[in-house]
């Protein structure tokens, strides 16, 4: 079990499935695909689980899952306005 706890190990599970139905078009459409599909389906709660469990250290996570993750937790980040 994962430092996160069993819904992080069901939430890694779940990505690593979109990811792998992804992965047959290469690792920048597996990115782009398992990124997209996370945007769109899962709730603001499991994608928050989920850049908490990335925080964390990701285990579990397939390469292009942990960048597709990592690239929606860039794009839900606000950055702050310059002064």
């Amino acid at each position: 079990m994962s430092s996160q706890g069993k819904g992080a190990d069901k939430l890694v599970y779940m990505a690593n499935q979109i990811g792998t139905f992804f992965k047959s078009q290469g690792e920048e459409a597996a990115v782009l695909g398992t990124a997209e599909h996370i945007r769109k389906f899962w709730d603001p709660r499991m994608r928050s689980a989920i850049f908490a469990h990335l925080d964390a250290g990701g285990e579990g996570l397939q390469p292009a899952v942990r960048k597709a993750i990592m690239s929606l937790k860039a794009a839900a980040t606000p950055t702050p306005k310059a002064s």
